[in-house]
Parts: C-alpha cells; sequence; structure tokens
C-alpha cells in the first residue's frame, strides 16, 4: 500500500520520536527509524536531510501555554508544565538529549525560548527584561523536570502536582513581578 508524501513524513517523524525516545538521540539512527517507518533509509533523507534535521522537526513542540492571569502565572505555569512532562514523553528525551548534544539544546532554547519569552512579555509587559525572566523561569522548570522525571529523586517523583505548585509557584511568580 502507497503512502501519501505528508503520510510518509508522518510515519517517519512518528518512528523518530519513538526512536530517540527509546535510543537518545546519540544512539538513535537512520536506518533504525527507516525500518521503524518501514522505509528506505534514503526517503528519510530525501524528507529530512540528515539526522539533525529529523530531530529538530521530531523535537518541535507547541507547549500550549495556555492564558494566564499575571497575578496566579506562577503557579499556572507550574500546573501546566507538569501536566505537559508527563504526558509528553519527547519532552523528556529532549531535556535528556539537550544535556549532552548540542542539537537538542539549540532545540530546547528555540521551543522554550520562542514560547516563553513571548508569554513573559505579555505578563509582565517587559520585553526588555523578558529573555531573563524567562530564562529564570526556564532554570526553575527544568530542574523540575530533571530531579522529577530524569533523575528521577525519590522526593520529587513522589511529590503532588499541587506541592510542587505550591512550593515553586510562588518562585516563578517572583520571577515575573520582582
Amino acid at each position: 500500500m502507497r503512502r501519501s508524501s505528508m503520510e510518509t513524513a508522518a510515519a517517519i517523524l512518528a518512528a523518530a520520536r519513538e526512536r530517540f525516545a527509546a535510543d537518545g538521540y546519540d544512539k538513535a539512527t537512520i536506518r533504525a527509524i527507516a525500518a521503524d517507518a518501514r522505509i528506505d533509509p534514503a526517503m528519510v533523507m530525501r524528507y529530512f536531510g540528515n539526522k539533525e534535521k529529523l530531530f529538530a522537526a521530531a523535537a518541535e513542540f507547541d507547549l500550549e501555554l495556555p492564558e494566564l492571569a499575571p497575578d496566579q502565572a506562577g503557579d499556572g505555569l507550574v500546573r501546566h508544565f507538569l501536566r505537559k512532562w508527563e504526558a509528553n514523553e519527547g519532552l523528556q528525551v529532549l531535556l535528556r538529549t539537550g544535556v549532552t548534544n548540542e542539537a537538542a539544546a539549540e532545540r530546547m532554547r528555540t521551543v522554550l525560548g520562542g514560547q516563553v519569552i513571548p508569554l513573559v512579555t505579555r505578563l509582565t509587559g517587559d520585553p526588555q527584561r523578558a529573555p531573563f525572566r524567562a530564562s529564570l523561569i526556564a532554570s526553575q522548570l527544568l530542574g523540575l523536570a530533571l530531579s522529577r522525571y530524569i533523575l528521577q529523586f525519590p522526593p520529587m517523583v513522589t511529590a503532588s502536582e499541587e506541592e510542587l505548585v505550591v512550593w515553586l509557584g510562588p518562585t516563578i511568580q517572583r520571577y515575573l513581578t520582582d
């Protein structure tokens, strides 16, 4: 059965996400991704050019940042990111891989910077300091994700969403309002 061009690209991306999640960036191969997608490896290269570009496409995430009231944004961001990390293993892969791979780190900077900075600018009305504020917020949220989902520190893994919101929400709020 022949697939359309869009279906082929979608199959490659789905296989790449799964393979990057299972093996990490360095161990995942174009050949393995192609086998998972049931296509020739040359087709992967035709659609995406190289492994780095395939990873960038596979690691493209819409964080779907919610509309937040400025006075409740800290709690809202912590809650939202916890739910995103729980629902999307690809974000965990991006974090894990971003620590050791420059392409993945750049992808993470692009995703977070491109989506969090505009939100911070809207919430604060401070476009000058928004990148710095967003970086502080990212440091907390990425630290949370690293300790809870990657390193799996027992207290972080067992903490409830509400506990984490109570502890981290005020810190994020301070980055937005101070």
